[in-house]
């Protein structure tokens, strides 16, 4: 299978290149990713019932990603850790998606964590029009054991990075699995070269 991602294109942001993505410490701070947001075409519609919440697997890491909605495949995915400062780290590429490897794989108990860049001084990143995921939309993340993990979005939510809900991203699930998949959202703030906001995503594993 390509290493390549396949991703729907769409319009084209002038903002300069962006300054990489980093968050506070999971649970202690606020995130801030920078990478932004445009519109896309039109997104299928999500299905009506997105279906049972699913038991939680063993671990594995994740190998693949893919969002049928926004015609996104990749196996183009990095471990990510925390910097000296408490933050994550950056995804190199802009077409990779970053693992937070510390926390729950997808599938898993818990929160599992992957973030990536939306766009670039070149045109779309991996995470382009993420904020237009719907309740209903499927994710699904092939695993290293072979399975894979399938998840329903649940909502999708804008925060302004000086008020991220840390706590509520990245805290207890209630012994349930679940994903959060994080970029930048909101206005390009020229003057200090970032998003104002991040754009999450919560799922719930269905299978």
């Amino acid at each position: 299978m390509s290493e390549e991602v396949r991703v729907r294109q769409g319009g084209r942001r002038t903002a300069p290149a962006l300054a990489g993505l980093g968050v506070a410490a999971l649970l202690m701070g606020a995130a801030t990713f920078d990478a932004g947001s445009a519109p896309l075409g039109p997104v299928p519609e999500p299905p009506a019932v997105p279906g049972p919440q699913a038991p939680a697997m063993e671990r594995a890491r994740p190998v693949s990603l893919g969002i049928p909605a926004l015609e996104l495949h990749t196996r183009r995915l990095t471990d990510l850790g925390l910097t000296g400062g408490g933050r994550l780290e950056a995804p190199g590429p802009w077409q990779a998606v970053g693992w937070y490897t510390a926390g729950p794989a997808p599938g898993e108990e818990g929160a599992a964590v992957l973030a990536g860049h939306v766009d670039s001084r070149s045109g779309p990143a991996v995470f382009f029009g993420l904020e237009l995921l719907e309740p209903g939309h499927r994710i699904r993340i092939g695993r290293a054991d072979g399975t894979t993990a399938r998840f329903a979005v649940e909502r999708v939510e804008q925060y302004a990075k000086d008020d991220f809900p840390a706590r509520r991203v990245y805290g207890p699930t209630g012994g349930s699995a679940e994903l959060r998949l994080i970029t930048c959202g909101g206005a390009f703030d020229s003057r200090t070269g970032h998003y104002r906001a991040n754009t999450v995503v919560y799922a719930r594993l269905i299978g």
